[in-house]
């Protein structure tokens, strides 16, 4: 069942997210001013002295405080607030995890997504079909826009089951677990995932060592998966390495850096703890019926437009696991390419439907 949103434990965590997020910028602001009144062949400093410097403690101090007594109210209130369902609060959740995700769980955080299965139509029977949305996504958008993919599915006689997930933690980190939720589903196994997803779905392949559910995998298919990397992060990295070449701007490369994990492994798609801030070089499996979908913006399928813009994340080479190196080549069984298509039309486009159903129809 969907997960009620906001409940008070979670308004006390989007309480204490939001006093760190206002002392940390303070520290920011305040190492800013540190560094441009910085007398020259000075050392470095992070505190200001003096007036300014009561004003930033001052602010760190009363933000505690507002803090604190928020989290007093939150637990007065607690028998007296009800539950609310809103769509759109789970789907703020599903993307402030996956912008703060890793922070949210090392913090314990209640406002960390814990990972969890849920029916995605009501009565479907049949093999278990399990969809993996992406960053900052969760479950529901598989059916949205008019379109409703997990419906479709079922009338082929498949049994959706979304996953949710935290997508800021790290790849390896969910693939585990992943891993382990895979054991307690039943019968002939497919998987499905969109963006990261995928990358979620193979990072759980390489980590089931003798578990049950590996041998009951028959197909797996991904829609826009970087499985090369995504080159949007490698940008991210690259704007944190301009910030931190001045003394000026050097401060604020904190705020770059503090991209979830979950996002920083999408670089080099890094599928396993010992890859972290590299490519794995992990294979298909074998056995295992494997496909792939790629888009690109571009009304044309071949030059260089439809190669480099991909679906405006992700390049249509890295979505179809192509590589000049042919050690890190992936050899899907088949795999799509639709133009004039963006990332999020991958979850909602009749054609890639149709696509997905040719594909699972041999599946079963």
């Amino acid at each position: 069942m969907m997960r009620s949103m906001p409940n008070p434990q979670q308004l006390r965590g989007t309480g204490r997210l939001a006093t760190e997020a206002v002392t940390g910028v303070t520290n920011l602001v305040e190492a800013m001013h540190a560094e441009i009144t910085r007398l020259p062949l000075t050392r470095h400093r992070e505190r200001t002295a003096g007036i300014t410097g009561l004003v930033y403690r001052s602010v760190r101090g009363v933000t505690r405080l507002v803090g604190g007594g928020l989290d007093i109210a939150l637990n007065a209130l607690t028998p007296l607030l009800g539950q609310a369902k809103p769509p759109s609060a789970n789907a703020t959740l599903a993307a402030l995890n996956g912008v703060l995700g890793d922070y949210l769980e090392q913090t314990a955080n209640p406002l960390a997504t814990s990972m969890s299965l849920h029916p995605l139509v009501d009565g479907a029977t049949g093999p278990p079909l399990v969809m993996l949305h992406g960053l900052c996504m969760n479950e529901a958008q598989w059916r949205r826009d008019g379109a409703d993919f997990p419906a479709a599915l079922a009338r082929l006689g498949y049994q959706p089951l979304g996953l949710r997930y935290n997508s800021g933690r790290s790849i390896w980190k969910n693939g585990a677990e992943l891993a382990r939720w895979l054991d307690e589903v039943p019968g002939p196994l497919t998987l499905l995932g969109h963006s990261m997803g995928g990358l979620v779905i193979r990072s759980a392949i390489a980590q089931a060592g003798r578990r049950r559910w590996r041998k009951r995998l028959q197909c797996l298919v991904t829609l826009g998966t970087p499985h090369q990397g995504a080159p949007l992060e490698r940008g991210g990295q690259q704007v944190q390495q301009l910030l931190a070449f001045s003394a000026y701007s050097r401060p604020l490369a904190g705020l770059a850096a503090r991209r979830s994990a979950g996002i920083r492994d999408l670089r080099h798609a890094s599928l396993l703890e010992e890859d972290a801030g590299k490519a794995s070089p992990l294979p298909l499996p074998e056995g295992v019926a494997c496909y792939a979908i790629a888009a690109t913006t571009s009304k044309k399928a071949s030059g260089s437009p439809a190669r480099w813009l991909g679906d405006g994340l992700v390049p249509v080479a890295s979505a179809l696991g192509q590589h000049r190196s042919p050690a890190r080549r992936l050899a899907f069984t088949d795999t799509a390419l639709f133009t004039g298509l963006g990332h999020m039309g991958l979850q909602t486009d009749a054609a890639v439907l149709q696509q997905l159903q040719d594909w699972l129809s041999l599946c079963d």
